[in-house]
């Protein structure tokens, strides 16, 4: 009896162990979760530099070309995992842009930013270095410039019309309630910072500005990643569409562990009316923005829209 109930026990263990072996492990799963989530799968290249050669620099790359600071003629260049001359440059931009040591070297305070949540629209656009629009004031009773600002705006510098300036605005179907007067309150801001008038109307195809939320391939080209990473995105004028993401914890106010809703529409309202990001740690048109803060329009937000619209 006692041989039979030993050779029952080892035919389950090793019914067992086949079924477990064929599932993934729970360290395994919990690593793809880890790599789903925003931009963490750039945590493990802590300490790289140009030489190196480390599995996953394909993605930094691809963080960087999707942020603006890194494009390949030879595209073979960016899905390997070298980190070569441009890439170095690209670090260093990106590094010059936020204000850390410009190095080209992943160290812990770049890893740290590039893995902030932000928002979708790239810092800087066809070819520009910076995200400062170089914008210069001549000194009275001389000849030398300097510079005065950290805002920037989209290339070509894109604008509504005068004919415009009274702009419509409609909440997309699913578009939580709770978000629709956090919106309006964030429209009412800029408006009294601007010559701009906002009013809401019912119907979205009347509306010049189309604010929802959407989730994944949600139709506009510009793909959201799930929580983490990028939290919404607008596009500059006059094509009036203003996303969240709706994989994201949002809330009214400042709470832990969500995104106020007030303050990433003051971000992304910036966008449409024609702003790009600044490098002002300060500003609402910053790129990146924490769960539980709220935020306002700084100074250089409203230098900048000014600047803008002359």
């Amino acid at each position: 009896m006692a041989s039979k109930a030993c050779l029952f026990f080892s035919f389950f263990t090793l019914i067992l162990l086949i079924s477990l072996l064929s599932q993934p492990t729970l360290a395994h799963r919990l690593l793809k979760e880890e790599k789903l989530s925003g931009f963490d799968f750039l945590k493990h290249l802590q300490g790289c530099h140009k030489g190196d050669k480390v599995e996953g620099i394909h993605n930094l790359k691809n963080y960087l070309h999707k942020f603006g600071y890194l494009s390949y003629k030879n595209q073979s260049h960016s899905t390997n995992d070298d980190f070569d001359d441009l890439l170095e440059s690209a670090v260093k931009t990106y590094q010059l842009n936020y204000h850390l040591n410009v190095t080209g070297f992943l160290d812990s305070e770049t890893v740290s930013k590039m893995i902030m949540p932000r928002c979708g629209v790239a810092d800087i656009i066809n070819g520009k270095t910076r995200m400062e629009s170089g914008k210069k004031n001549r000194h009275h009773n001389s000849t030398s410039f300097h510079t005065v600002s950290h805002y920037s705006f989209f290339p070509g510098n894109p604008k509504w019309p005068p004919s415009k300036y009274s702009l419509t605005y409609a909440f997309l179907p699913g578009t939580p309630n709770q978000a629709m007067n956090p919106v309006s309150k964030a429209f009412q801001t800029w408006a009294g910072n601007t010559h701009f008038r906002f009013s809401m109307v019912q119907n979205v195809g009347d509306a010049d500005i189309k604010i929802g939320f959407g989730r994944g391939d949600h139709g506009d080209g510009a793909n959201f990643d799930g929580r983490g990473g990028v939290i919404a995105h607008a596009f500059a004028p006059q094509d009036g569409r203003f996303h969240y993401d709706g994989d994201e914890p949002f809330a009214v106010g400042a709470t832990e562990g969500a995104y106020d809703l007030e303050t990433v529409a003051l971000h992304e309202i910036g966008h449409l009316l024609g702003l790009g990001h600044s490098s002002v740690e300060g500003a609402i048109m910053a790129s990146s923005i924490s769960t539980g803060v709220t935020r306002g329009l700084h100074s250089d937000d409203i230098q900048g829209i000014r600047a803008l619209y002359n």
